[in-house]
């Protein structure tokens, strides 16, 4: 009974914003928006309150068995003490809360970028090696693309910024729809398991 009622609620309610998603009645139309528009807040803060809670029980356990236990309380710190200082002194310009995230989250965030585009050349050079035509395409079209997107594709002609946009616009977007309609049918299979009760990960762990 303690997997079968979520199960119970999960499919109606599925159910129900299948229906009232594609009729035209004025009541579904207003309990869509609703839906779409206000009830996600509320579903967002729910999942942020379980990352949140995953995130300190990890680092808690890995505080406990030593590993890397300096960076874990210094994680678990600023989880805590961000949100007091926003309670206390708010968001505002000039706060704490703001002087934190100024001095210390973007530099980390400029930090780990600057070190991605070190990971992302690497991968670049490894995957692009033509060694078939495809790839010698493949390596062309993102030379291409990467060039007129620099500084040097300012300096070049306006024949081959068209090129480029055309490459962007034809064939790269084809294979873009080609991937949004294979996660589309993807996320519609496992909603129907969902609802269906076929798929019961998301209950967790069945008690023995």
């Amino acid at each position: 009974m303690r997997r079968k009622f979520p199960q119970l609620v999960c499919g109606l309610i599925g159910l129900l914003l299948f229906v009232v998603y594609f009729s035209r009645h004025p009541i579904a139309s207003s309990i869509n928006e609703t839906v779409t528009r206000e009830y996600w807040q509320i579903v967002f803060a729910f999942a942020l309150l379980v990352g949140v809670v995953s995130f300190a029980k990890i680092n808690l356990q890995g505080i406990e068995r030593g590993e890397d236990r300096l960076y874990r309380i210094i994680s678990l710190v600023g989880l805590i003490s961000m949100p007091v200082l926003a309670l206390i002194w708010g968001i505002g310009t000039g706060s704490p809360f703001m002087w934190v995230f100024d001095n210390v989250q973007v530099p980390m965030q400029s930090t780990v970028f600057a070190l991605l585009a070190f990971f992302v050349a690497s991968a670049s050079l490894r995957g692009f090696r033509a060694r078939s035509g495809p790839a010698f395409i493949l390596l062309l079209a993102a030379m291409v693309a990467l060039i007129s997107r620099s500084d040097v594709g300012d300096l070049m002609s306006a024949r081959f910024s068209d090129f480029a946009e055309w490459i962007r616009s034809n064939p790269s977007m084809s294979a873009r729809r080609a991937i949004l309609i294979g996660i589309g049918l993807g996320s519609l299979t496992t909603s129907l398991r969902v609802l269906l009760g076929l798929e019961r990960t998301w209950l967790g762990k069945e008690s023995k």
